[in-house]
C-alpha cells in the first residue's frame, strides 16, 4: 500500500536522525491517547492526528503508539485542551483559538485577524522564535505544543441573506471562533463558538443566520450551501489558521529524548500533508459548489476597511489588558511588518501577476 510505503519512507528519510534500531532495542512501549476537536468525516482535519499516529508507530517500530479518537467520543470538541491541561488524555487536537475564554493569547496559536498567511506562520513558528513564545505561554496551562498543519487562507463563509454592506451585520448570528468574533462583534455581528458537528443543525434550524469553517472541501462535506447559498470571501478573521498538537507537559517531559524528536519530525509531516490535501482540494471542491447553486460573492469593501482599524484598536486593548498577550502580539507583528514588505516585492507581486495574465486568457475567451 503507497501510504505505508511512504510512512516507512518516513522512519528511513524524513525522520533520519531517529535512530530507528536504538529505539527498538532499547525504548519503552508506550501507548497515549489524543482526542480530537474534529469528526473523523473531516478526512483533512481528523486526518492529521491518523496520519501521525501511523507515521509515529513507523518511526518507533510500533513502540509509540498513538490511539486517536473523535470529537465526542472522550471529550466535547471544544474541551479537548483542558482533557489534556488535566491528563483525562495524553494529546490533543484542536484550534487554540477555541480557547481565548481562558486567555486571549490563545488566539495566537491558530491565527488572528489580519494577521500571517500560511507560509509566514510556518516561518515565524520555526524560525523566527514564535513557537517558543507559544509555549513558554502554553506551560502555565500544562501545555506543550507542536504545530499540526495549516488550512491556508480561510472564506469568509456562507450567510442566508446577502450581504451588501455592515448594516446587513446587525445583529446576525454567525458561527465563527477566536478572535474574528470578537472584531465582527463589534459591526453589530452576535459570535457563536460550536464544534463541527454542531454547526449544520443550528444552521438549519435558523438559530444560525451565518457560518464561517475553513474552505469549499471542508464547508461542501458538512453541506452549509444546503442552507445558507451566498458564498462570501475573504476570511479577514483567518489568513491562515494553525491547528495545534497539543501534548500535555508532564508526559512530554516524561518522553526519552529519542521519542520527543519523532513525536516532533511526524507532527511536522503531518502538517504539512495537510496543508498540501487543503491545496489540492479546495479548488475542485469550489467548482462543484458553485455548479450546484452557491453564490460565490466578495465582502464589502466597507466591511473589510472597518475590520482593519476595529482590530487594530481591538489589539490595542487586549495588550494593554493582557501582558500575555502583548507579548506574543508585538513579536509576531514586527515579524509580519517585515516579512510583508518582502512579499510584496516578492510572491505577492509574482501572484498578481499570473492571476492578471490568467484573467486576460478568460477575456480573450
Amino acid at each position: 500500500m503507497q501510504r505505508r510505503s511512504f510512512l516507512r519512507g518516513v522512519g528511513a528519510g524524513a525522520a533520519a536522525g531517529i535512530a530507528s534500531p536504538a529505539i527498538a532495542q532499547s525504548m519503552p512501549s508506550i501507548t497515549w491517547r489524543l482526542a480530537s476537536s474534529y469528526p473523523k468525516s473531516l478526512d483533512t482535519l481528523y486526518g492529521a492526528s491518523t496520519y501521525l499516529s501511523e507515521a509515529l508507530s513507523a518511526v518507533t517500530d510500533g513502540r509509540f503508539k498513538l490511539q486517536v479518537f473523535a470529537a465526542g467520543e472522550i471529550v466535547p470538541a471544544l474541551q479537548v485542551a483542558d482533557a489534556v491541561t488535566n491528563g483525562t488524555v495524553e494529546m490533543g487536537y484542536s484550534g487554540s483559538y477555541f480557547y481565548i475564554g481562558k486567555d486571549t493569547a490563545f488566539a495566537f496559536g491558530t491565527v488572528i485577524p489580519w494577521g500571517p498567511n500560511s507560509r509566514q506562520m510556518q516561518a515565524w513558528l520555526y524560525q523566527a522564535g514564535g513557537l517558543e513564545l507559544l509555549n513558554e505561554f502554553y506551560a502555565r496551562f500544562n501545555l506543550y505544543n507542536l504545530p499540526g498543519g495549516n488550512t491556508g487562507s480561510q472564506m469568509g463563509g456562507w450567510f442566508r441573506k446577502e450581504i451588501n454592506s455592515i448594516a446587513d451585520l446587525q445583529g446576525l448570528k454567525m458561527r465563527i471562533g477566536g478572535l474574528g468574533g470578537n472584531v465582527l462583534q463589534k459591526m453589530g455581528v452576535v459570535p457563536q463558538q460550536l464544534g463541527a458537528g454542531d454547526i449544520y443543525p443550528a444552521l438549519e434550524r435558523g438559530v444560525l443566520d451565518a457560518v464561517e469553517f475553513v474552505g469549499p472541501y471542508d464547508d461542501e462535506k458538512l453541506g452549509f450551501a444546503k442552507v445558507a447559498p451566498y458564498y462570501y470571501y475573504p476570511g479577514f478573521w483567518d489568513g491562515s489558521a494553525e491547528l495545534s498538537f497539543f501534548i500535555n507537559l508532564e508526559k512530554w517531559n516524561s518522553l526519552p529524548p529519542a521519542y520527543q524528536k519523532a513525536l516532533k519530525t511526524c507532527a511536522m509531516a503531518a502538517g504539512h500533508d495537510m496543508q498540501a490535501k487543503y491545496d489540492m482540494l479546495n479548488p475542485a471542491a469550489l467548482k462543484r459548489l458553485l455548479a450546484g447553486g452557491a453564490k460565490l460573492r466578495p465582502l464589502p469593501n466597507d466591511i473589510l476597511k472597518a475590520s482593519y482599524k476595529i482590530t487594530r484598536d481591538l489589539y490595542a486593548e487586549m495588550s494593554a489588558a493582557n501582558p500575555n498577550f502583548k507579548k506574543i502580539y508585538d513579536h509576531l507583528w514586527a515579524f509580519q511588518q517585515d516579512s510583508l514588505r518582502y512579499w510584496a516585492i516578492s510572491d505577492f507581486s509574482y501572484d498578481y501577476m499570473s492571476v492578471s495574465a490568467l484573467q486576460q486568457r478568460w477575456a480573450e475567451g
